[in-house]
């Protein structure tokens, strides 16, 4: 059974940085693909980042391109989001999905969050302005 367990979260100023991390139990990272996504109260569940497992292959955001990476280490199966220069609209729960059948089209379709088949419980970020 997959699970994916998210840290990293906590409370910072806006412009800080953060590093959020998600760690998977039963999932190799061979040939599958994971994103982060956050969600806000009121909003629905957005995707900020994707990561091809095979390949490393990124994609992101156009909300966050240029303030936030994504990597993974594949020895300690954990996917990191990098995130600088706060602003309070990054405050969300950020959750880390898993898609374990198929990656196909994966750069046109890594934003859709339905396609994801496991999915961690969320690490919260409060932006403080």
């Amino acid at each position: 059974q997959v699970q994916l367990v998210e840290s990293g979260g906590g409370s910072m100023q806006a412009g800080g940085s953060l590093r959020l991390s998600c760690t998977a139990s039963g999932y190799t990272f061979n040939g599958g693909c994971m994103a982060w996504f956050r969600q806000s109260p009121g909003k629905q569940r957005e995707a900020v980042a994707g990561i091809s497992n095979a390949g490393g292959r990124t994609y992101y955001a156009a909300a966050v391109k240029g303030r936030v990476t994504i990597s993974q280490d594949d020895a300690k199966n954990t996917v990191y989001l990098q995130m600088n220069s706060l602003k309070p609209d990054d405050a969300a729960l950020y959750y880390c999905g898993v898609r374990l059948t198929t990656c196909a089209m994966f750069e046109n379709n890594w934003d859709r969050y339905l396609s994801y088949d496991t999915w961690g419980r969320g690490t919260q970020v409060t932006v403080e302005s």
